[in-house]
């Protein structure tokens, strides 16, 4: 194993500080326990707070600022932050509104994040979000695991939160771009744990892995390379049988395509991934009319990238469209 690591068990902190010094105009970093908040803290506002293992990065941590996330909670590498993590990052957040959990569709995340909103002393609510159409029956709480549409809740709810509203608008919305989210990815590697040293699962050269997780979870199943057309349409087929079974007809709506990928993937190659999906989309009827390609949620050094649809309507494009100012994401005035 190759990475630019001094001592294993100070990866985190060590990169933790590096991002908080390098966005120092925006966040505050703080340690023992890590979490993450905005550097000027927002008044009269629901808090949007999310987390969950470093490894994943931009995703929480390059989403604080204006228009998106109030705080984030970093666990270590695919590992959930702790109660006290999420309990301190509220109190220091919660502006007078009460406070929204983000949390990602897994056990541990789960799990955590609820006895943290119970130990709190104001108003939460939380948005599960669980839009990876890979898994139908797994370990995970309700199967589907919270996978790249995260960023398009958070983009929105944060967006919805800078606005004035209510805690229960904000779930609202949060749980209605889940609703209307899917995703699907595709691994052509493996990644590797720095604390493990070794890839997570074994691939050969001619294999993928189609429906990976962003830890590196088995996926739908193990495949020959193919060339990048049909691997791309097998993903958007899985997306388009998704969403009907849930009785959407994407063909009805405008959606927005979120090409995303794991951490190794050159842009020439998500862009290529795009073009792909982009034209199958169209075939469908589905007019795509907004996009996003690039590393938005990833998993360390995968090489792989996810395909997210989100089936979109005149509130979501309001609120994706507003301005945000994050390290992560920015745009608009």
């Amino acid at each position: 194993m190759k990475k630019f690591i001094n001592h294993l068990d100070n990866v985190l902190v060590e990169s933790l500080s590096g991002f908080a010094a390098a966005h120092a105009d925006s966040v505050t970093l703080h340690l023992d326990p890590h979490f993450i908040t905005r550097k000027n803290k927002a008044v009269n506002k629901v808090a949007i707070i999310s987390g969950g293992g470093s490894g994943h990065e931009p995703l929480h941590s390059g989403y604080i600022g204006v228009g998106m996330l109030d705080a984030a909670c970093p666990g270590h590498v695919f590992t959930s932050p702790t109660p006290d993590q999420m309990l301190l990052a509220a109190e220091a957040a919660h502006a007078d509104k009460g406070i929204l959990f983000i949390v990602k569709n897994y056990a541990g995340d789960v799990m955590n994040f609820e006895m943290a909103a119970e130990m709190l002393p104001f108003e939460s609510a939380t948005v599960l979000t669980s839009d990876d159409c890979a898994v139908i029956n797994s370990t995970y709480t309700n199967g589907r695991r919270g996978v790249a549409g995260t960023v398009i809740v958070e983009k929105c709810v944060g967006s919805l939160a800078e606005t004035g509203a209510n805690l229960q608008a904000c779930k609202a919305l949060g749980d209605k771009v889940n609703s209307r989210t899917a995703s699907i990815g595709v691994a052509l590697t493996s990644c590797i744990v720095p604390a493990a040293g070794r890839p997570t699962f074994n691939i050969d050269d001619n294999e993928l892995e189609m429906g990976v997780g962003i830890h590196g979870e088995p996926g739908r199943r193990r495949e020959t390379m193919r060339e990048a057309d049909a691997i791309v349409r097998d993903c958007v087929d899985a997306i388009l049988t998704d969403f009907k079974t849930r009785n959407f007809e994407p063909n009805k709506h405008e959606a927005l395509l979120l090409i995303n990928g794991f951490g190794a993937t050159p842009l020439m190659e998500l862009y290529l991934i795009y073009n792909t999906a982009a034209k199958l989309c169209k075939q469908q009827g589905i007019q795509i009319s907004r996009s996003l390609v690039g590393n938005y949620t990833t998993a360390l050094d995968m090489a792989g990238a996810s395909v997210t649809l989100c089936l979109l309507d005149d509130e979501i494009k309001q609120h994706w469209d507003s301005p945000v100012h994050t390290a992560g994401l920015r745009w608009g005035s």
